[in-house]
């Protein structure tokens, strides 16, 4: 339930010209209290979550101009906070989530600024669980947090299917802080290949089902975080997933290969799948397994289920639980944003209220 809520946020982003000659403030305002053990500190963590609930906390301005002949212009502004401190997510970034603006019509739409990419979208109706505290965050923070810099976007829809592309200039503007941020500004004059970044997406939803595929490539810089030091260095994400609705249910799978070619190779692949059951209009089940592998390194594997009550169309209370299984030497914590022992198992549980606007 709220990761179909989620998903129609993401379509809002991406699709503004369905609004005429309007502007709309939206938000979301989630958190709760979280339990984890097997702390890396030792010992067992209680409070309120650093970075997500069960979905990101996050307030915004969008609209669009009708310009006649078909034609519409649109802005997204999008602000990520964490509810616990006040402070803003993303890198101290006033506008961190989203910062575009772009153009539509029967081609489809462009997009300049600052972006959700086509890793993000590839990912929209597959994951079940989606941007959570216990999510594939836990495994590879950039994945719900898979946004472009300076980047030229492209999004079109031809009967079911999606084609989609983004290039950004420079990728990672905001330096080291926020998750999956690897201080590489990019845009250096006379250099055509540090810190760009490329994905491309092609998908096909209907009213029963749907898959998506996407590639998504980063360039590393001079001086940028380890392990992309270097222009000549890649970072390389390969997206498969699809969905099937079956009535009141929907089940959701892929899988992901990441690639990283520096100074030291890394290869790892993320298997997902889940499902979600309406019981009543009010109340929804998700479930959700992940498996996570390292080569030659470790591997983990979690377990998460979701209970999620509607107090209003606007208001949810829920409960997320969920159980890592780390190898010798995995550390994968159980919450987006947490620690975990090297090697240790963990326990992770969140009761949360989210309020949307």
């Amino acid at each position: 339930m709220l990761k179909r809520l989620y998903a129609a946020s993401l379509l809002a982003g991406a699709q503004l010209a369905c609004a005429q000659n309007s502007v709309t403030l939206y938000g979301i305002v989630d958190t709760g209290v979280e339990y984890y053990n097997n702390a890396q500190t030792g010992g067992a963590f209680v409070g309120v979550p650093t970075l997500t609930g069960a979905l990101p906390s996050r307030w915004g301005l969008h609209g669009a101009e009708d310009l006649g002949g078909g034609y519409k212009a649109s802005f997204t502004l999008e602000n990520g906070f964490a509810p616990g401190t006040g402070m803003l997510n993303y890198g101290g970034r006033l506008f961190g989530r989203q910062a575009n603006v772009g153009l539509s019509g029967e081609f489809g739409s462009v997009t300049l600024g600052r972006q959700m990419n086509m890793t993000m979208y590839a990912l929209s109706n597959a994951d079940i669980i989606g941007p959570s505290i216990h999510s594939v965050a836990s495994f590879d923070t950039y994945l719900p947090n898979a946004r472009s810099d300076n980047a030229i976007g492209y999004l079109g829809s031809f009967g079911g299917f999606k084609l989609g592309a983004t290039y950004s200039f420079g990728r990672d503007a905001a330096g080291p802080a926020g998750p999956s941020a690897t201080n590489c500004a990019g845009q250096i004059p006379g250099d055509s290949v540090a810190c760009r970044q490329y994905t491309v997406l092609a998908a096909y939803d209907s009213a029963r089902y749907g898959g998506a595929a996407s590639y998504d490539v980063m360039r590393g810089g001079n001086g940028a975080t380890a392990p992309l030091s270097s222009p000549a260095y890649t970072d390389t994400r390969v997206v498969i997933d699809g969905y099937v609705k079956l009535g009141s249910a929907k089940i959701g799978a892929g899988w992901i290969r990441r690639n990283i070619a520096a100074a030291k190779h890394a290869q790892s692949d993320l298997w997902f799948v889940g499902a979600d059951y309406s019981f009543t209009p009010t109340f929804s089940v998700d479930a959700q397994a992940v498996r996570y592998i390292l080569r030659s390194s470790s591997d983990s594997t979690m377990m998460i289920a979701r209970l999620v009550y509607l107090l209003s169309k606007r208001t949810a209370v829920y409960t997320s639980v969920a159980y890592m299984i780390n190898s010798q030497f995995g550390n994968a914590p159980v919450a987006a944003g947490g620690t975990v022992a090297m090697g240790r198992n963990q326990l992770g549980v969140m009761m949360g209220l989210q309020q949307r606007f």
